[in-house]
């Protein structure tokens, strides 16, 4: 039992966490609270049922004596044997949750010894023992193998804003993956990471360029009790304004970031698709992520612009429509998983239902256990309820379709590995689509960057090794991909295919 001292002493630390002004005021609190608390030296501590300890000791008892013997032979053989994700259950959510800041130093120590071993292997010449060969299809087995981490940004409207706090924060302390999803408004900020460089990204995120583009703000318009809300018209504006005019490969090939963005079929019989370079390489960025906001019933269905054989725009699938892709696949991990390796999940959630499903599962006072099997049983209600009404609704096809993306949306996996939600969960519905004033939308950036405070260290500690081949592999890579199109050099008239030939999915 801690004594009453230590236990205002903890509270007037959480509260100066809570209104800390940066991540380094926010990092001496929390440390200082973890050893107030005493867990401190719980991270000390090796020894612990929650992960197999002694398998991580001797593997870092290992590499580290093949380092100092200079057996790089050895080393390379160890390293091929033991890299895997999650190993000795070292990726357990609750070893992040107990200390504020960090978690079993054993942990800590075995990833970065690993790094070091990896960073050692990478940089020696080539010789009869080792060829560059042989180091590039081990760091190939080894990527795949260990596999990658990924960011999903959710939908959320207007409280889009609070994904860039998250991002700048994740970009800012060399933590963003560089494979990204986007839905809705999350679709937005995951088209400006794929689309910008580092160095224009260091740019826009240091400035106000990103907050209120076209001054579509309400700071001098008279308050009335109905907002403003931000049509069609005006988002296409804004899009045009912050993101470039280029296709998913040609974003690839400027920024080496792996971009995702998520539409929904208008209309039936149809599946969502997750665009990016390799399933719609010559798919208009921007086309797609004015899609994915497309909210039904409030913005028309879009139809989708790519690039031709000749380099020439013309529609892409032209006969059909897409909308919000946050209706069907708000976090398309197992996609992702399928055409990236992703095995590691990190997700800025601000989708108003979402965090109200969240919250509603945190403060129920029963097991994970039965937690689970209600989520279990209300997603076989939620289905066995769609396929009635798509049996009973036929003749009613507005009716239908409106019920069938209700079951689509409440059935959804809100959650991933690591989950940075804002400390609200109700918002005023008129928030959601309506103009905001410079303050509001501060404050959202600001609560986005506050929420990734917590999570940064369990982000740095489980991504670093895949980070670290990641960067390995990109030393030996231009990041061209091959091309499906070839930009005319004199303009001929001539007719249109109605499909683009780039279409892999057709």
């Amino acid at each position: 039992m801690l004594s009453i001292s230590k236990r205002l002493s903890l509270f007037r630390l959480d509260n100066k966490m809570r209104h800390a002004k940066n991540h380094a005021d926010w990092k001496q609190f929390a440390i200082e609270h973890d050893s107030t608390s005493g867990l401190e030296a719980w991270k000390n501590k090796e020894v612990s049922n929650s992960y197999d300890h002694l398998n991580i000791r001797t593997r870092i008892d290992t590499l580290r004596r093949l380092r100092q013997e200079k057996d790089d032979i050895g080393l390379l053989f160890a390293l091929n044997e033991g890299i895997h994700g999650n190993q000795g259950g070292m990726g357990k959510p609750i070893l992040y949750k107990l200390a504020k800041f960090g978690t079993k130093r054993l942990i800590e120590e075995y990833v970065d010894e690993t790094v070091n071993a990896l960073e050692h292997i990478s940089t020696l010449p080539e010789s009869s023992e080792i060829s560059n060969k042989d180091k590039q299809d081990f760091f190939e087995r080894a990527s795949r193998c260990f596999g990658r981490s990924a960011l999903m940004l959710s939908g959320a409207g207007s409280l889009g804003h609070f994904h860039l706090g998250v991002i700048k924060t994740l970009f800012e302390h060399q933590v963003l993956p560089n494979v990204i999803s986007g839905s809705s408004a999350g679709a937005i900020f995951a088209a400006i990471l794929g689309t910008y460089t580092n160095d224009e990204l260091t740019l826009a995120l240091q400035g106000d360029m990103l907050l209120d583009p076209l001054q579509l703000s309400i700071d001098n318009k008279p308050k009335r009790f109905v907002r403003d809300q931000v049509d069609s018209a005006s988002l296409k504006i804004t899009l045009e304004a912050v993101i470039p005019d280029i296709t998913f490969q040609e974003a690839y090939e400027k920024t080496g970031r792996m971009i995702s963005i998520t539409i929904a079929p208008f209309e039936e019989h149809q599946t969502s698709r997750l665009m990016n370079a390799v399933t719609s390489p010559n798919v208009y960025v921007r086309s797609a992520v004015m899609a994915s906001c497309a909210l039904p019933g409030v913005f028309p269905p879009v139809m989708l612009m790519a690039k031709n054989v000749y380099g020439e725009t013309q529609p892409y699938l032209p006969n059909r429509r897409w909308v919000d892709g946050a209706v069907t696949d708000d976090l398309p991990a197992k996609r992702l998983a399928r055409l990236y390796g992703v095995n590691h999940y990190i997700v800025s959630q601000a989708n108003p239902l979402a965090l109200a499903i969240i919250k509603g599962e945190e403060y129920m006072p029963i097991p994970r256990s039965a937690k689970n099997i209600i989520r279990f049983s209300s997603h076989e209600f939620l289905k066995t309820g769609e396929q009635y009404s798509r049996r009973y609704l036929r003749r009613l096809p507005d009716i239908g379709k409106v019920m069938n993306m209700f079951y689509s949306v409440l059935a959804q996996d809100y959650k991933g590995d690591v989950n940075i939600v804002p400390s609200f969960s109700f918002v005023r519905p008129q928030k959601l689509l309506g103009q905001l004033t410079t303050d509001e939308i501060k404050a959202l950036v600001n609560e986005g960057e506050r929420s990734t405070w917590p999570q940064l260290e369990q982000i740095r500690i489980c991504s670093n090794i895949s980070h670290t081949l990641e960067q390995i592999m990109d030393n030996h890579s231009d990041h061209n991909i091959k091309r499906f199109y070839k930009v005319s050099r004199r303009k001929t008239e001539r007719p249109m295919s109605p499909i683009t030939t780039a279409s892999i999915i057709g």
